[in-house]
């Protein structure tokens, strides 16, 4: 299977979404079981509880009981009502990750309250396409509070100037609308989006080739079993090396083995696949926090180029990651970002 493809089906009766790059499962999405905790993108209204001395943040109570941690302390007292937005999964007992720099994200913009300005995204380099869509924007951003920014997404280059208007305008509605509904206990103003609207919003680039939601598309081009193989730590790679990703409720490890290569850059070769493959296993798996990863023994002269590898990976899959570096003990670690559900969890054997 060339090119990108979307594929849009049903896993237990929950809506699912997968792409698929030149027959490589690229990312796949999920709406979480009815039970799971309220999912990043969220936007609440929610009370400021106490500080937490040490941890530089406080404690946000939220719908139903729930808690979020916020890290920011300045300007905030108990009792105060704030505009947060989860950022990421948490853990069972830990506090949901939330953030009061909202963003209003669809398909064609982003509106951001309280960074002000008109901004189009880089990927657009054609100077008279880049003045049109500024004119645009402008137009559609006439009247709204200073607050309120704007950024344009890369998709706008193939889109029609009403369609890219019409999104604008219903983004900007939405956040003048939430942005002024401060009083009242805590509650939920907007849902997280379901795994195939966030599918339509973020598969943008590249632009897919196809979009497929035929019955039982999951079973027809093999995502089932892509996803099967995804549920076992083993990740086989080039020459017969593999690795070994295995999450413990400290972090996330990870072992690289050459296989049966015995040769003198065996070792090498295996930690550059590794490297190449590790954050796209990462996504696919739902993992992050604190990642520990035991490459195959190499010289120590090859380690600038390991590292330069891991950085590009990991900066073409786009998580919010750092990268520390090696242990005393010859580990590298990894800092990512919990941005969703453990696959584990969403989808369940």
């Amino acid at each position: 299977m060339k090119g990108t493809v979307v594929v849009l089906d049903q896993i237990a009766g929950r809506a699912a979404a997968a792409l698929i790059i030149d027959g490589n499962l690229a990312d796949f999405l999920i709406d979480p079981p009815q039970e799971a905790p309220l999912q990043a993108g969220a936007i609440l209204r929610g009370v400021v509880d106490r500080q937490m001395k040490g941890q530089g943040g406080v404690f946000v109570r939220l719908p139903d009981d729930t808690r979020g941690f916020l890290k920011q302390v300045g300007g905030l007292a108990p009792g105060d009502r704030v505009l947060v937005q989860v950022t990421g999964h948490a853990e069972p007992g830990k506090a949901l990750p939330v953030t009061t720099r909202v963003l209003f994200k669809s398909r064609y913009c982003i509106v951001t309250p309280g960074v002000a300005g008109l901004n189009i995204s880089r990927q657009i380099r054609d100077e008279a396409l880049r003045d049109d869509l500024g004119a645009l924007a402008e137009a559609a951003m006439q009247g709204a509070p200073e607050t309120l920014g704007l950024i344009l997404r890369s998709v706008c280059r193939v889109a029609e100037d009403d369609v890219i208007a019409q999104d604008i305008a219903m983004m900007r509605d939405l956040a003048e609308k939430i942005g002024n509904d401060l009083e009242g206990p805590p509650e939920l103003l907007l849902d997280a989006p379901g795994a195939q609207e966030l599918a339509w919003r973020d598969w943008v680039d590249p632009i897919p080739d196809e979009v497929i939601d035929t019955p039982r598309a999951f079973d027809q081009l093999g995502v089932r079993d892509m996803l099967d193989a995804l549920r076992g730590p083993s990740v086989a790679l080039d020459n017969g090396a593999g690795m070994m990703i295995e999450p413990t409720r400290a972090l996330v490890a990870v072992d690289v083995n050459t296989g049966p290569d015995s040769s003198p850059a065996a070792g090498f070769k295996a930690n550059l696949a590794a490297a190449r493959a590790l954050p796209r296993q990462l996504l696919l798996r739902g993992l992050g926090g604190q990642i520990t990863v035991d490459f195959a023994p190499m010289p120590k002269r090859d380690r600038h180029v390991l590292e330069q590898t891991l950085r590009a990976a990991f900066r073409q899959e786009g998580s919010e990651t750092t990268l520390p570096g090696w242990t005393p003990l010859g580990n590298f670690e990894i800092q990512r970002k919990r941005d969703r559900m453990p696959l584990s969890e969403s989808l369940p054997q």
